[in-house]
């Protein structure tokens, strides 16, 4: 196992009908502006529960700001960040999915940067552009942040990073810092039943390859991180079957939710190497042919095993022993491999996922584009190794046109 550090202030407050804490939460004499992205929160109500705990004490001035998309954009989160600034905003609140908690973060670390000669509350494009294009790393404050989660899936309601849109640019940027992590989170499964079944099975798959880019590289003896990741992984296949079968089941639902959030808070990475590679090719496919992010995953990834297969060998060996439970009977090792990756994608066929350009209505023309966005995006050495240039993306891809035969 190697070195490491671990923080995660995020308060968790799990479970139904939780969001009346926020009376409790959120600072009493805050000035808040609430997040969000369509009309769904204000048509199931969470909006209105939102309000109504915001005012049942203190003295808190509250403003809206929607509209959020689900690939957050850059100019709307400025016309946010610029509406903080407008009403001096010292607390957000992001009511919805990761979406709108990543576009919240990003309204929180760059609400700050105004150019040198601003005369109003204006934040500096220029300036909020060159601190995506750096990650974000070098902000050195923020504006609280706390978030009312909808959809389970990305996990942003318990770390401290996101990604943003920028479409006129075909750029989708991920960023991080500390000061991003929301003070709390609320996690209410029931705001779970109002989705669409699309992206309940999108929320699933997202959380599973999550857990793939930090469990699937190479073994460093890392025992606890690598059987929370299995034991996360075969809870989503569980689930993801089960909440396919019976929707309505709340159980169900708590486990999905909490298994999405504990893929990406950091716990499971801490200690061992990952990869990205999936995310990286991933973004690149949802900014230049707007795919939902899930689906742009579940796409790459078994093109992305299948490519790395000697380099990942021995986690694949484990992946399909202990989350597949393959036995090595009669079968050599790129068998097992092979079946273990099959298994991947037939369980993403399962909740109906594509597993190739192909099932995207896409061919092998969208190869060449998305390989000029890696190399603008200098995401040209991915990977746990740091050594999948452009050449090894774009066999990667070229995998990824035609789906194997299930």
């Amino acid at each position: 196992m190697n070195n490491f550090q671990y923080y995660n202030p995020v308060r968790i407050v799990f479970g139904e009908d939780q969001i009346q804490q926020l009376s409790k939460l959120v600072p009493t004499d805050a000035r808040v502006l609430i997040t969000y992205g369509g009309g769904s929160a204000e048509r199931t109500g969470t909006l209105a529960e939102v309000r109504e705990a915001l005012a049942a004490s203190g003295s808190r001035e509250v403003f809206e700001f929607g509209g959020i998309e689900p690939n957050p954009e850059f100019v709307t989160l400025l016309k946010a960040a610029d509406m903080v600034n407008e009403h001096n905003i010292d607390f957000l609140l992001a009511v919805g999915g990761g979406s709108v908690i990543d576009g919240s973060k990003f309204v929180a670390l760059v609400s700050s940067l105004h150019d040198d000669d601003n005369v109003d509350s204006t934040v500096s494009r220029d300036k909020a552009w060159s601190a995506l294009t750096s990650y974000c790393r070098d902000i050195d404050s923020a504006i609280d942040l706390g978030a009312v989660l909808t959809i389970p899936a990305t996990g942003s309601e318990m770390n401290s990073g996101g990604v943003v849109n920028h479409s006129e640019r075909q750029a989708k940027l991920p960023f991080g810092n500390p000061l991003a992590f929301p003070k709390f989170s609320i996690l209410d499964p029931s705001k779970t039943l109002t989705l669409p079944d699309r992206q309940v099975m999108n929320g699933v798959a997202d959380a599973f390859v999550h857990v793939m880019e930090q469990y699937l590289t190479y073994p460093v003896n890392a025992k606890v991180q690598d059987a929370f990741a299995e034991s996360l992984l075969k809870i989503l296949i569980d689930e993801g079957r089960a909440v396919k079968e019976d929707s309505e089941n709340m159980e169900v639902r708590k486990n999905i939710m909490w298994t999405a959030t504990m893929a990406l808070n950091g716990l499971i990475g801490t200690g061992v190497p990952q990869d990205w590679t999936t995310h990286m090719i991933g973004h690149e496919l949802t900014s230049l042919h707007a795919i939902d992010h899930a689906r742009t995953l579940t796409i790459v990834l078994p093109s992305v095993l299948r490519e790395l297969k000697d380099s990942k060998k021995d986690k694949l060996l484990q992946y399909a022993r202990n989350v597949w439970h393959i036995t090595d009977e009669g079968q050599d090792d790129d068998a097992i491999i092979e079946s273990a990756i099959s298994h991947t994608e037939n369980f993403f066929r399962e909740l109906g996922l594509p597993v190739s350009l192909e099932d995207a209505e896409l061919d092998q023309s969208a190869i060449d584009p998305i390989i000029k966005q890696l190399e603008a995006h200098q995401m040209v050495k991915l990977g746990e190794h740091g050594k999948n240039d452009l050449q090894v993306s774009r066999r990667i891809l070229e995998r990824a046109v035609t789906a194997k035969a299930s």
